[in-house]
């Protein structure tokens, strides 16, 4: 039986491409943090682990970050068991017990709660995602954390402010912080600079135990899968389209938009 993968351990991969990629996703987590004042001296971090790449990816990048960051901070793994049937947490328990993290795995049965309320055929995403975060900010609170980190990277910021634009009709993506409405609760996305296929290729080159999601991946018909193969079919023709699309949602130009209190705005100040 061949023993857990290591972050730092020799026997991971070690060629120059697997280090190429754990350098450039560094960075885009450095800029992040340094653009959105991620992360401050004594921070302790909920990082939420789904067992997924990105989330893995998350906690592996932070880690590393930890040990080199001028500042101190702690990590806390939290792994939510939903109780989605045949779900088991074991492999990722066992990866996270082997590189020493400090976890918590909670099961919340959301599952039946989703199935109930969502008709058949619909998607789950958003009501999953709403219940999902709410338990994650009682934990973050129960846990003593200052922060909740989330594993959403650039193409998911892409992807939903396409499915704002075509669906909620309004100019809205993802935040790389954001703070609570009753303010009690902070969320930081520290890989919204990297690229999910650098992420993909640095979670396959350390081997993570990946835990599959049956909630989602029941439904491929979702809007969000939709909106992924569009972007892949125009960045066949366009390339670095999303690397552009992340660069409009820093360059914003309110006076330009129909948006009336924001053009008022605009106009005052320009």
């Amino acid at each position: 039986m061949s023993r857990p993968v290591q972050i730092g351990d020799p026997m991971q991969p070690a060629h120059r491409t697997a280090q190429l990629e754990e350098r450039d996703l560094l960075h885009d987590v450095g800029r992040a943090v340094a653009h959105f004042d991620l992360i401050s001296d004594g921070d302790r971090i909920l990082v939420a682990v789904s067992g997924g790449k990105d989330s893995y990816s998350l906690l592996a990048l932070l880690e590393i970050l930890r040990r080199r960051a001028p500042v101190h901070f702690d990590l806390l793994a939290v792994h939510l068991d939903q109780g989605q049937p045949g779900h088991d947490p074991a492999p990722l328990a066992d990866w996270l017990r082997a590189n020493g993290f400090d976890q918590r795995i909670v099961r919340e049965n959301t599952y039946s709660i989703v199935v109930d309320k969502i008709p058949e055929g619909r998607t789950y995403c958003s009501m999953c995602a709403r219940l999902r975060r709410g338990i994650l900010y009682r934990l973050a609170s129960q846990f003593g954390c200052t922060k909740i980190a989330l594993g959403h990277h650039r193409d998911d910021a892409v992807e939903t402010l396409l499915l704002n634009v075509f669906f909620a009709g309004k100019l809205a993506a993802i935040p790389a912080r954001l703070v609570s409405d009753d303010g009690a609760s902070i969320v930081i996305r520290p890989l919204i600079y990297c690229a999910e296929e650098t992420l993909a290729r640095f979670a396959e080159s350390r081997r993570f135990p990946i835990l599959p999601c049956h909630l989602c991946g029941s439904q491929p018909d979702a809007q969000r899968k939709q909106m992924k193969a569009l972007l892949s079919r125009l960045e066949a023709e366009h390339p670095n389209l999303r690397q552009t699309m992340l660069a409009a949602l820093g360059n914003v130009n309110l006076s330009h938009l129909l948006d009336r209190e924001a053009f008022d705005s605009a106009t005052r100040t320009g």
